[in-house]
């Protein structure tokens, strides 16, 4: 079974964050606290990791549509191609915040992305998952463990997401309850701007 971590999120303890990201520098999974729901998640470059997510969501790893979790916008060039300047504007007001921003792939992606046209980017606002990310010093790649036919209980308490998930990935995170409702899911192209997905995030937003 997965290590069971509890991590306060008014001030994540810099030792439990070192230690989840041992776990990801291994190729291990971690379940972790977002703004919306818990999500599964590792690290971006580690290729049998990604792997391992793909088999676990039933996906072929090409075909996923997995976010790229960050830290902030600084290396954003390293995923997505040039962007205008009203939409990163856009990305700098509601970020971080509950929003998953499809943008254009760019083609410096890593190995197993290099075919994606378009990458989902998620800057969550919430300590936890940002002092992961930010101690990794790169992005996680992630997807949510919230199940549409599952009772909702189960994506919102830690206690019963490591009964559940506990024999599939390397660490879950209790860091409190979650939440039900997952981002709000925007893409861009150019200057066009549509709701893929309404969820937490107002699409008041523009």
């Amino acid at each position: 079974m997965a290590e069971f971590l509890k991590i306060y999120p008014e001030n994540p303890n810099p030792k439990a964050l070192q230690k989840v990201v041992e776990v990801l520098k291994r190729g291990g999974l971690v379940i972790y606290p977002t703004d919306t729901v818990y999500g599964l998640g590792c690290d971006i470059t580690n290729v049998k990791a990604l792997e391992r997510i793909a088999k676990i969501k039933g996906i072929k790893l090409e075909r996923s549509n997995f976010s790229f979790i960050c830290y902030d916008l600084s290396n954003l060039s390293d995923y997505v191609t040039q962007i205008e300047t009203p939409i990163f504007k856009l990305l700098k007001r509601n970020l971080p915040g509950p929003y998953t921003f499809i943008l254009p792939g760019a083609n410096t992606l890593p190995h197993p992305f290099k075919k994606k046209k378009t990458v989902g980017i998620r800057i969550p606002d919430n300590s936890i998952a940002l002092g992961i990310v930010e101690a990794l010093g790169n992005p996680i790649v992630s997807t949510s463990i919230h199940d549409e036919d599952e009772i909702l209980e189960y994506t919102t308490d830690p206690e019963l997401i490591y009964e559940k998930w506990g024999s599939k990935v390397d660490l879950v995170i209790d860091g409190g309850y979650g939440d039900n409702q997952p981002s709000t899911v925007i893409e861009i192209k150019g200057t066009e701007v549509s709701v893929i997905r309404e969820g937490k995030g107002s699409i008041d937003i523009f």
